[in-house]
């Protein structure tokens, strides 16, 4: 049988329409998962094409996945951030859609508070598991759409709900169909689909779910959950852990548009991001992630990275505010506690500081020669210097710039005498033993000592700006 595609605009073989394999043993990868090993990553040389859609987008779980791996936000907080979300995401909602949980008290009065806002992005949506009890809730809390948890793999189906495979696509339409009747759109999480039975599972239950789709006349979109951190971008790997060949068999095999395809990584093994652009290259509308990548075990994939990627596969910010992932990183930090790794690209304090003596005299020459963009213009981030045993005088220079915010003509350079007196005395701290980091008001202290009057000179500068 020959259908036409319209997405390639060629005719194609139809003859492949997966339905549901109800195995009596799970089928649980041993051959990739031994469990007492490393996972292989397996290869079968089968490349599917590249296909990012017209239209890409981020979602946001800070409030759901991310808050399960650090102490849970104050309503005060989650309200802070989601207004920062927002600033973010710009009017044409780049950072489209925020979920929360709905179970407690709290999680309601954050709900309730962020929906009152008014903001258009990102949209209010929940998170419940597939049962009748968690979808009172949503109807309760009068949200448009929720995320179903419909685990996928047979390591949950059987081992952890002791379902078949059929009783398990029963339960989920079940509660889905429930959903539908009273005009919310579904948003249904294939749990651990990178270990999932691709062929005999979750193509035909996402075919189901299009069915659906196409009889309510709802969209139903399918979050595809990378639970453990197992999928691979790599080109001709193997399913079930390759996330092109993902990507593909949804919308190939069963119909998934693009804007219904959501994917949702973990960094068990350093490759969230890519897998996040892997997503968006091969089909997929929306990817999910978190501030500050936070989440359970390894985390989240970082919402500011794909913030960065977004921005540089469409050659535009399309109206993103990136100085509000400056100001998200200081509100984490000084209102919520949280302890940001200093090299965490864009966040850390020291993501564009350098402390290497030849780097601080190339920021001096021309800023661009060691820093990645102009981090003061795109996030509100100056490149800075930190002055330790290995800065020497063009560190210093650097630093005195930067703190005194000296331009032009007020610029030092490493040929200043007051920097060779600072340079001078920072290198008396470290011969005596001194092994951190020198700190602005110590420094700041040197530059007096060496010259009271070109002191006051600079910090009568730095009042005025």
């Amino acid at each position: 049988m020959l259908e036409f595609n319209h997405r390639p605009n060629v005719l194609e073989q139809a003859n492949y329409k997966y339905r549901l394999q109800d195995v009596e043993q799970p089928n649980l990868y041993r051959e990739l998962y031994e469990y007492s090993s490393v996972p292989k990553i397996a290869f079968n040389h089968r490349v599917v094409p590249m296909h990012m859609p017209s239209e890409i987008w981020i979602t946001d779980t800070t409030f759901r996945d991310g808050q399960q791996s650090c102490s849970p936000f104050t309503v005060d907080q989650i309200v802070h951030l989601f207004k920062l979300l927002s600033r973010l995401g710009g009017p044409k909602g780049v950072v489209r859609q925020s979920e929360f949980f709905l179970y407690t008290d709290k999680d309601k009065e954050a709900v309730r508070r962020c929906q009152e806002l008014g903001l258009e992005f990102p949209e209010v949506t929940s998170w419940i598991r597939a049962n009748e009890k968690d979808f009172e809730l949503v109807k309760q809390m009068n949200v448009r759409e929720t995320g179903i948890l419909v685990s996928c793999s047979d390591y949950h189906i059987f081992k952890k709900m002791h379902l078949t495979r059929k009783q398990a696509m029963d339960k989920y339409l079940a509660i889905i169909r429930a959903a539908l009747e009273n005009g919310i759109r579904p948003r249904c999480h294939f749990e651990d689909i990178t270990r999932a039975d691709f062929y005999g599972f979750v193509v035909p239950f996402a075919t189901e779910l299009m069915n659906l789709s196409k009889e309510s006349g709802i969209p139903i979109k399918i979050r595809a959950c990378d639970t453990l951190g197992f999928g691979v971008s790599f080109p001709g790997v193997a399913l079930p852990r390759s996330v092109p060949g993902i990507m593909y068999g949804l919308r190939h095999y069963a119909d998934v548009p693009a804007e219904c395809l959501e994917w949702h990584g973990h960094n068990d093994f350093y490759k969230v991001v890519c897998n996040a652009d892997a997503a968006w290259l091969y089909g997929c509308s929306s990817v999910n992630c978190a501030l500050l990548g936070i989440g359970e075990r390894t985390g989240n994939c970082p919402l500011e990275a794909m913030v960065m990627d977004y921005a540089a596969f469409r050659g535009d910010t399309d109206g993103m505010d990136l100085t509000a992932i400056t100001d998200i990183a200081e509100y984490f930090e000084k209102e919520i506690g949280y302890a940001i790794p200093p090299r965490t690209p864009f966040v850390g304090r020291s993501f564009n500081s350098t402390r290497a003596g030849i780097h601080a005299d190339g920021l001096l020459k021309d800023e661009e020669i060691y820093n990645i963009f102009d981090t003061a213009a795109i996030l509100n981030r100056p490149a800075t210097v930190a002055v330790d045993s290995h800065s020497g005088l063009a560190g210093i220079a650097h630093w005195m710039n930067g703190y005194f915010q000296l331009k032009g003509e007020m610029a030092v350079d490493k040929r200043h005498p007051v920097v060779d007196a600072v340079r001078a005395a920072v290198d008396k701290e470290y011969a005596a033993g001194r092994n951190t980091v020198m700190g602005d008001e110590e420094l700041s202290n040197f530059v007096y000592q060496a010259d009271p009057d070109f002191f006051e000179k600079l910090l009568a500068h730095k009042r005025l700006l």
